[in-house]
């Protein structure tokens, strides 16, 4: 855990329950991040808080820490039917909740509570099955909770004493927030309830709904010194259009080895792009909302293990996302939101390490770039693009994929867009 920027409070000096902190000490959890730090004395104590923090800090850790420590240290409510659940964390996107039930179950799952992952877009029969058998602890995406809350006899929040709102913000981005206003309706009244609530800003909109819902929270903010992480070192190229593939070529054969993301803006360019750096050698995955969740989840799961090289992604993988050790992020297109740069390229950097994001202005999408620096407050540097740039370097031979990995590796992008446009038209059936 050494690349993390850790402080001086070690989780022993908190009041946690013996099996918590031993479950954490053997995830190698010893020292807090500085929104640990700052949360943990205020959400233990039962208080409801409002927390700012870049992504990739070590928020998630820091709510799961109060909502477990919670439920093993003070007794349920007395009219709690077994099966009722007595935690509930909202996030607003399957990956991302995802990727906090698995967190959860790295210190947790010993501890003798029951987590829940609810949904859209696989299992439903399954999801409502695991939560009509009860769970402690329910992760999930808001759209598919409701269906389940709405079906009376499939779950119940009456009783669920802490509830988190993770990456706000997010949440009103994609238009959750009448979803969010209408679960806590069915949770105890604010004042009854924990609840905590974490966005990388607190603009007006998400402290309206904070203090709207929430018992005098208390507003925590990490400070940084600019919103993007400190650890990026950015660059900006202006290609021309028909560069833009030739360019991406060029820098990644110059980077060969690195773990690599490459955002693009549209679903189309995902194919294209992932077909061009398929024809170039290189083993590639897709994310966008086109790709199943299973498969998503699969191709995820060989990009963290190395049996990918290179992911490419629309935004839809842009929040949420720990994948360790991603050390170049391309913006093959700039977003239009100044806020998905900053997300896009927190997927490099984390917890301390260094990264790169290079970014194309193109002719269709370099008029983001103002907003872009105004909301980072920096200007990004300008690189020149070279003839020599729009060649690529030879590939030395690539390694093998990781024993067991062989055969799956070997699946193509075609493949894959194929087996996606194969599920979609089932769907619309």
């Amino acid at each position: 855990m050494s690349d993390k920027p850790l402080t001086d409070i070690a989780f022993s000096e908190f009041d946690l329950h013996p099996a918590l902190l031993a479950g954490l000490e053997a995830a190698g959890f010893s020292r807090c991040t500085p929104i640990q730090a700052l949360t943990l004395p205020v959400a233990l104590a039962g208080r409801d808080v409002a927390g700012q923090a870049q992504t990739g800090t070590g928020k998630t850790l820091a709510f799961l820490i109060a909502v477990v420590n919670r439920l093993l240290t003070r007794p349920a409510m007395a009219e709690r039917n077994p099966e009722d659940p007595r935690a509930l964390i909202l996030a607003p996107t399957r990956e991302l909740a995802i990727q906090i039930h698995k967190d959860a179950l790295k210190f947790a799952d010993g501890l003798g509570l029951k987590f829940a992952l609810v949904y859209g877009g696989v299992d439903y029969d399954k999801q409502r099955a695991q939560l009509q058998a009860g769970a402690d602890v329910i992760i999930a995406t808001p759209g598919r909770l409701i269906d389940y809350v709405r079906q009376h006899k499939v779950v119940s929040l009456h009783v669920c004493e802490i509830c988190v709102l993770d990456e706000a913000d997010r949440m009103f981005d994609l238009g959750f927030i009448k979803d969010i206003r209408f679960l806590l309706r069915r949770m105890p009244a604010r004042t009854e309830r924990q609840t905590l609530l974490f966005s990388a800003t607190l603009s007006h909109r998400v402290l309206e709904l904070a203090y709207e819902h929430m018992n005098e929270p208390e507003k925590l903010v990490v400070e940084t010194e600019t919103v993007t992480a400190a650890r990026v070192r950015q660059k900006v190229f202006f290609p021309a259009n028909e560069e833009k593939i030739p360019l991406l070529l060029g820098l990644l054969s110059r980077s060969e080895g690195a773990r690599t993301m490459v955002f693009v803006n549209t679903k189309a360019w995902v194919e294209k792009v992932a077909r061009a750096l398929e024809k170039a050698g290189y083993r590639v995955g897709v994310l966008s909302g086109d790709v199943p969740q299973k498969k998503r989840e699969t191709l995820l799961g060989r990009f963290q293990k190395g049996q990918l090289e290179i992911l490419v992604a629309t935004d839809v993988a842009a929040r949420g996302l720990h994948i360790e050790g991603v050390s170049h992020v391309y913006n093959f297109d700039l977003p239009f939101d100044a806020e998905d740069y900053v997300h896009r390229i927190g997927r490099t950097a984390r917890l301390g390490a260094e990264g790169d994001a290079i970014s194309f202005a193109c002719e269709l999408y370099a008029m983001s770039l103002p907003d872009i620096e105004a909301y980072i407050e920096q200007k990004i540097p300008v690189e020149p693009v070279t003839p020599e740039l729009l060649t690529a370097l030879p590939r030395a031979p690539r390694p093998a994929p990781a024993a067991g990995g062989e055969a799956e590796a070997q699946e193509s992008i075609g493949e894959i867009f194929r087996e996606a446009r194969e599920q979609r038209a089932a769907d619309e059936q």
